[in-house]
């Protein structure tokens, strides 16, 4: 036993352990799993003990945030302590510019965080391109999903401010709800009005949430490890790389591929952290509705990234003005409402194009339907323009999707000419030959996208009437075929930089 032990370097488990920049804790890590299963067996145990539990809970999530940000976990509590406190203060004022200014001071503190460690780097450049003699920037850090907390948080306030939530006065209760592990970094963008009667219950955990929840975590790990990075390693990222060394059409399917890899990559996170949640008793709203199954744009963000498109239409588009202001200020709100989106996303304007270019296209779908009666056609001519129309759809999603992943415009612009004017579909062969398995993948993901929800369902449905040991050996199996097909190396999630 001594000589076991005399083998264990502590020092490593110290490093393990301990916070190391550009390798955060993952939901597809070994070390994350090792450490939830230790997270689930304490959290059981405290199950009837609620301030235990709660306690509990918020020093692992607390950790789970320092993994991934270290120092900057600081942030989030200096967010928490101060919504805390403007909470208290909202729910006891009745002058409306008192309350205003709650709402206001609220908006400096976390919008002023945000742009500082989000957008300085951003402004600082772009003064830069207009000046001879250049500003000089130290290194900022952004820390991991200020983006996410900072919303939730703002939210917080907006609903006590608008009377439909009432400020909860015990602090660990917002501390809890803030900083809970599963939507931390990258959503969903869990509002308090949603998850806080959650937290003062006591978690019940159903053999319905159980099965679904272990279902979404095998779902989300499969589309993250197996498709995203597999097609991301081999295939995207050399086409965005350098557009100029390959053929249009190898660039029109590096499009398709990154269009896929997104969706994988960040619908597997919502899935994984829907699905750990329902583990431990709790229920977020859904975030991905098979958003490639759109007929129209407007559609499209009713199933992409619901909870930050709702967030957004509820805050800021409604805030705004909404649809309640002449026809011309409501296209102009909608566009705003979209190129701040796309600005939220990150700091450089190839986000904000992104944006725009979806504020155009929903603009210009409004118009449209404005414009143009939509006559309702039945029988195969109904079903057929339903299909051209999501082919439609998709592929403005497409384009959309070329300024969210390029470097730089001339990396737009080299793609752009590589597909209209070196397209060469006589490569077709040598492609699917060279990138059978890149291929073969991203057919098995649009399949999977494609397919009907209620198979998904009824999956969840025999999962749910398995033993439960039965259900270990499954999700066992299927974490040992994960490791075989996974790629060498592990790969962060897209949306950790937002």
């Amino acid at each position: 036993m001594k000589n076991i032990f005399d083998n264990i370097d502590l020092s490593k488990i110290g490093e393990l352990l301990s916070y190391s920049p550009g390798h955060p804790l993952m939901f597809n890590s070994g070390l994350f799993l090792f450490l939830f299963l230790i997270f689930i067996i304490i959290y059981r145990a405290l199950y009837r003990y609620n301030p235990g539990r709660m306690i509990f809970v918020i020093l692992f999530s607390l950790y789970f945030y320092y993994k991934s940000s270290g120092v900057y976990v600081l942030c989030l509590l200096s967010v928490a302590i101060s919504d805390y406190c403007i909470g208290l203060i909202l729910g006891q004022v009745r002058n409306t510019a008192a309350r205003k200014w709650c709402v206001a001071t609220s908006a400096i503190i976390n919008m002023g965080m945000l742009c500082y460690f989000k957008y300085t780097t951003l402004i600082v450049d772009t003064i830069n391109s207009f000046i001879s003699k250049p500003i000089e920037l130290w290194d900022i850090a952004l820390p991991i999903g200020i983006s996410f907390f900072t919303f939730r948080s703002l939210s917080y306030i907006i609903d006590i401010y608008r009377g439909k939530l009432q400020p909860t006065t015990n602090p660990l209760e917002y501390l809890f709800f803030l900083s809970f592990f599963p939507p931390l970094v990258a959503g969903p963008v869990v509002r308090a009005i949603d998850l806080l009667p959650q937290i003062r219950r006591r978690p019940v955990v159903t053999s319905q949430m159980f099965a679904e929840g272990l279902f979404l975590i095998m779902t989300g790990v499969f589309k993250k490890v197996v498709i995203s990075d597999y097609i991301s390693i081999n295939f995207v990222d050399r086409i965005f790389d350098a557009p100029a060394l390959y053929t249009g059409l190898e660039n029109l399917l590096g499009i398709y591929g990154y269009t896929l890899q997104i969706y994988c990559d960040f619908s597997g996170y919502s899935d994984m952290a829907i699905g750990i949640a329902l583990l431990l008793g709790f229920r977020f709203p859904i975030n991905f509705d098979s958003p490639y199954k759109s007929a129209s744009i407007t559609e499209f963000w009713r199933r992409w990234h619901i909870t930050l498109s709702s967030w957004l239409r509820d805050y800021l588009y409604i805030s705004l003005g909404g649809n309640r202001v002449p026809l011309w200020r409501n296209y102009f709100n909608l566009f705003i409402t979209m190129v701040i989106g796309g600005l939220w996303h990150g700091a450089s304007w190839l986000f904000v194009l992104w944006g725009a270019w979806h504020g155009i296209m929903l603009v210009l779908h409004k118009i449209y339907r404005k414009l143009f009666s939509v006559q309702e056609h039945s029988g195969v001519k109904a079903h057929l323009l339903h299909i051209i129309n999501i082919i439609i759809t998709f592929n403005i999603v497409a384009v959309g999707w070329v300024f969210f992943r390029a470097d730089s415009l001339s990396t737009v612009g080299e793609m752009a000419t590589q597909i209209f004017t070196q397209f060469h579909p006589e490569v077709l062969g040598q492609l699917v030959d060279g990138y059978r398995y890149v291929i073969l993948a991203m057919i098995v993901g649009y399949l999977l996208h494609y397919t009907p929800h209620k198979w998904s369902l009824a999956l969840q449905k025999i999962l749910e009437k398995t033993p439960f040991a039965v259900k270990v050996i499954i999700f066992s199996l299927f974490i040992y075929i994960v490791l075989q097909l996974r790629s060498s190396q592990v790969v962060p999630f897209i949306y950790l930089q937002f």
